[in-house]
């Protein structure tokens, strides 16, 4: 049958261009769960974007969440490395830039390895005009809020990137 993915939702507060409501999937069979509501926390641009290895920029991970490009190695490894830098959570966003809809179900590899922290999938236009908008800014982070509730948002009052379609 068709597989309903769980969304969970966060609001980039700054900078101000890119400042909406995004959708993310958690990971299916690894990583932690939001325990914790961040009202602002930052969400650093990992460096080399991959996280495949050590972090260029593994300082300024610490405590914050991270945001990191599919691809070179599997989506636990990426978990792994921004928890081992002291990341409270990894966005990994599609590195098919144009992907606007198809979200990427994010599974175990087979190394028999384990994450505790939350581990979230991002599409790959989302991803992009973020580090677009941080780059045109000269920002090394955008602050955000992680999780948020929606069904407490009205409709009219969503602020959603306007590439996307709900």
């Amino acid at each position: 049958g068709l597989r309903i993915h769980e969304y969970l939702y966060f609001q980039v507060l700054s900078p101000g261009d890119i400042r909406y409501i995004f959708t993310a999937t958690p990971a299916k069979d690894f990583g932690g769960v939001f325990n914790t509501r961040y009202d602002q926390i930052h969400l650093v641009p990992a460096d080399p974007p991959e996280a495949c290895g050590e972090l260029n920029n593994g300082v300024f991970i610490q405590d914050q969440i991270a945001l990191v490009e599919r691809g070179g190695c599997s989506f636990l490894s990426k978990t792994r490395v921004i928890q081992e830098h002291g990341g409270r959570a990894v966005i990994i966003a599609d590195n098919a830039y144009d992907n606007d809809s198809f979200y990427v179900e994010m599974v175990q590899d087979s190394s028999r390895r384990t994450a505790d922290i939350p581990a979230l999938f991002l599409l790959g236009r989302d991803g992009y005009m973020i580090r677009r908008s941080l780059e045109q800014h000269g920002l090394p982070w955008a602050i955000i809020s992680i999780p948020v509730n929606v069904t407490s948002i009205p409709t009219y009052e969503m602020m959603q990137p306007p590439w996307t379609f709900w």
